[in-house]
């Protein structure tokens, strides 16, 4: 029963999130403080998802995964060579996936 209160839960506000966004006035929006948070926050929450995935935890500790570095290592190469977003993730799964094989 508690997954379900928390499934229902964290819809609620996601839809909240929504609809806050939809109701928002203009003005706040053109403010210039919240157009630079909005244009930071992307930024700073795919960096975090990336160096959460980038690092497997065991526990307490950080391990180092090299076919996963190179996969990551790979990826920037490819941002660097301005690729499609497509073309980067497969590059990187490629790399990784290869690396594991071996």
């Amino acid at each position: 029963m508690n997954v379900w209160i928390a499934v229902i839960a964290t819809g609620l506000g996601c839809y909240a999130l929504k609809l806050g966004g939809l109701v928002t006035p203009q003005r706040v929006l053109d403010d210039p403080r919240v157009r630079r948070f909005t244009e930071l926050v992307p930024v700073a929450l795919l960096t975090a998802l990336i160096a959460v995935q980038a690092l497997a935890a065991d526990g307490p500790r950080l391990e180092f995964d090299a076919p996963r570095m190179a996969g990551l290592g790979a990826a920037v190469a490819a941002l660097l060579l301005r690729a499609p977003f497509l073309v980067v993730l497969a590059v990187a799964a490629a790399v990784t996936a290869g690396l594991r094989l071996f």
